[in-house]
């Protein structure tokens, strides 16, 4: 398989540091959020963010992923304070207590972005690529980091509402072929492209998207595979999300043997076996 992958950028620099894509690396969730699909708030204050953070850096997490706005199907738009009311205490004592630690911030908006950067973040990842705030892309530039641009349907509020495409896997593709040439023209030397799986998406069109992830690869940037406990999953195995870690874990090794480089994930320590046992594999 090795050999029908084409090569991907495999260093990503942010504030003079460098992080090495050659082997995948696991980006762990932490929420920020009242209303997570998956802990539903729970362990969401200060205290339980910062010994998830140390759990999941011990376990092998390259990164570390902070929302504050719940992205979940149906979740409402919050505001912009509010959202930064959640986030930047979190990533001030993470990146206080864990400072040389890879934190991302997970936003769809240019003035959280900012001021995540500015606390510590050294990666932005939007869900709306820019289409919720135009001065997002900008923005990035700006500050120089990474940025990962992610395909979604629609609204949080309105993407699960009968997604209909012509071909998921060309439309999908394109869109982020598009973004990636737009990030390029504003400035952003490092995009990683996210194919959104479970954002406007039904179960056959995620699975599509899954099995074909290597054609991806022609558009030179890193992929991230956010499969963690997805209703993709939940559908397919009739479980809810708190029984889906064993089918997370299937999926993500089909994602690693499809090229992902990243893998974004609610459990550390089981991917991060994934990972060891992909690489006698690819």
């Amino acid at each position: 398989m090795q050999n029908t992958l084409l090569p991907v950028q495999t260093i990503l620099q942010s504030k003079g540091r460098l992080l090495d894509l050659s082997k995948p690396v696991v980006m762990g969730i932490l929420n920020a959020t009242p209303d997570s699909f998956y802990n539903k708030g729970r362990e969401s204050d200060l205290d339980d963010l910062l010994r998830n953070a140390a759990k999941m850096l011990k376990e092998g997490a390259g990164i570390l992923d902070i929302g504050g706005a719940s992205t979940r199907p149906g979740a409402e738009i919050i505001s912009v304070d509010e959202e930064l009311e959640r986030v930047i205490p979190v990533i001030s004592v993470i990146h206080k207590e864990f400072p040389d630690a890879w934190l991302s911030i997970d936003t769809y908006n240019a003035k959280v972005a900012k001021e995540a950067v500015h606390a510590g973040a050294l990666i932005i990842n939007d869900v709306s690529s820019g289409r919720f705030d135009e001065e997002m892309l900008h923005t990035v530039a700006v500050l120089k980091v990474p940025y990962i641009a992610m395909h979604m349907k629609g609204t949080p509020e309105t993407m699960q509402k009968d997604p209909e495409y012509g071909d998921v896997v060309i439309e999908v593709r394109d869109y982020l072929k598009n973004i990636s040439g737009q990030c390029v023209e504003a400035g952003i030397t490092d995009v990683i492209i996210d194919p959104g799986f479970g954002f406007g998406k039904t179960l056959e069109h995620n699975f599509a998207l899954l099995g074909s992830l290597h054609t991806f690869r022609i558009l030179g940037k890193p992929i991230l595979a956010g499969l963690s406990r997805k209703s993709m999953i939940c559908k397919a195995l009739k479980v809810n999300p708190e029984n889906a870690l064993n089918g997370t874990t299937a999926l993500n090794m089909v994602a690693l043997l499809q090229g992902a480089s990243i893998l974004r994930v609610h459990d550390v320590k089981e991917a991060m076996e994934v990972i060891k046992l992909a690489q006698y594999l690819i």
